[in-house]
């Protein structure tokens, strides 16, 4: 990518410290753009631009056909990928200003979060992967960056390339949830699969990134990784209950508690312990807000909407009571503070997102559809790359054409089957490969 005329004059230099962006006073060097921009109506700050803008992408729009936990066509009431990053945003909103962020940085990075998921949710990106292994492997959240920064159309460099949605730098940080390149991070055996920038995207995220402490997340990356917990521990649970695919009366047996842990472990390692998942069991059972059974009536239906709403002001009052405790009062943001969440505080929203794993993530496993979802992304990928630019949507077919090697024609395929939603996979697999696909 070209670097175009990046925004930076001699005023422009990491601010840090209570003097600086630390402090929520967010300055040039915050504000600066990769390529330099006249803003329309000097009446919006840069920020509300940089909401605006992911608002209004259409790689947000595609997410709202596009897998959460079940698939968006199977049920009216279940969240997909778009309402998902709509609730986390909205969470991560009144944390930032509970702290003293700029409210619009966290909102646009808790609505881009998701942007660089493929069709079929994690089941996709799994398959992607192991596709993209010889061009860099494939990662949702180095995607989404690729997204922002490249193909999604809105501005170009003075030399006609693509800019992305040209997000301010304070912006773009706080949508890096793992802020290095594949196998760089703190845990390099974590960080090949856990990255949020692919090789040849370095370029912009080492101009974002410049001043920052390497492998440190600003405050509102934090922000809104916790926010997307959040929303997906507490909604995911909710979903299940309301789908009848989790009954609560079932929690208050040793037997099934023991069941619910043992998911929880296996499905995200041991960063919290049994016995600190079934204390937080205990806890969250004696809310009085907790739904003890669910008959479909209008009045359990009411119980369960108002659990999830305690839940989440559960988890953002504990965590910003935390944060203030340990930084004072003033304005928090960038790189002058981290987020504090309490340990029983982590292990209710593990515990949380290990009753979704339970009781509908793992059983959908050996569901047959899991093996057509990953068999028809490979059959699309083989066939788009056969095809050549010719089967590719701009702007992939570009980048397929000016690609100085398989690797990167490789990339715009995948790049092109990353932003299908679930029912355009289907249809495309149909045209492409001269079978039926099952609408998902």
């Amino acid at each position: 990518m070209s670097p175009g005329t990046p925004q930076v004059g001699p005023h422009d230099q990491p601010l840090t410290g209570q003097d600086g962006a630390a402090g929520g006073h967010y300055g040039p060097w915050d504000r600066a753009r990769f390529v330099t921009e006249n803003p329309k109506n000097p009446a919006r700050t840069d920020f509300e631009r940089d909401r605006a803008r992911v608002l209004h992408s259409s790689a947000l729009r595609r997410l709202g056909a596009k897998t959460q936990v079940l698939g968006p066509s199977s049920d009216d009431f279940v969240r997909t990928r778009l309402t998902h990053s709509l609730e986390v945003a909205q969470v991560g909103r009144e944390l930032g200003k509970e702290l003293g962020a700029d409210p619009d940085v966290v909102d646009a990075a808790c609505l881009a979060h998701d942007l660089g998921h493929p069709p079929f949710g994690h089941n996709g990106e799994r398959v992607l992967d192991e596709l993209a292994v010889d061009a860099g492997g494939f990662e949702g959240n180095a995607q989404t960056l690729r997204i922002v920064t490249r193909l999604e159309p809105k501005v170009l460099t003075p030399e006609g390339t693509p800019a992305g949605l040209n997000l301010t730098r304070a912006t773009l940080d706080a949508i890096a949830k793992y802020p290095w390149l594949r196998g760089a991070g703190p845990d390099p055996e974590k960080s090949t699969r856990k990255y949020s920038v692919y090789a040849e995207d370095a370029e912009v995220f080492a101009w974002m990134r410049q001043g920052a402490e390497q492998g440190r997340r600003c405050l509102e990356a934090q922000i809104m990784d916790l926010s997307d917990d959040i929303g997906y521990s507490v909604h995911d649970v909710e979903d299940a209950v309301a789908t009848r695919k989790m009954d609560l009366a079932r929690l208050t047996t040793d037997e099934e508690t023991e069941a619910v842990i043992s998911s929880t472990l296996e499905w995200y390692g041991p960063s919290v312990s049994a016995d600190d998942l079934a204390q937080a069991i205990e806890r969250l059972v004696s809310m009085p807000a907790w739904l003890h059974s669910d008959s479909g009536s209008y009045a359990d239906m009411a119980h369960l909407k108002d659990m999830t709403s305690q839940l989440i002001g559960r988890f953002c009052s504990a965590t910003v009571t935390a944060t203030r405790q340990h930084f004072g009062d003033g304005p928090l943001g960038r790189h002058g503070a981290d987020l504090v969440v309490p340990a029983t505080t982590r292990a209710e929203i593990q515990v949380l997102k290990g009753m979704a794993v339970h009781y509908v993530m793992s059983p959908r496993e050996t569901e047959p559809v899991y093996l057509h979802q990953r068999t028809l992304l490979a059959d699309l990928v083989d066939a788009l790359y056969e095809g050549g630019p010719e089967e590719l949507e701009e702007p992939f077919a570009m980048g397929w054409r000016e690609a100085e090697g398989e690797c990167g024609r490789i990339r715009a395929v995948i790049d092109q089957v990353a932003s299908l939603t679930d029912p355009s996979a289907s249809r495309l697999h149909a045209r492409l490969c001269g079978m039926l696909s099952t609408q998902f």
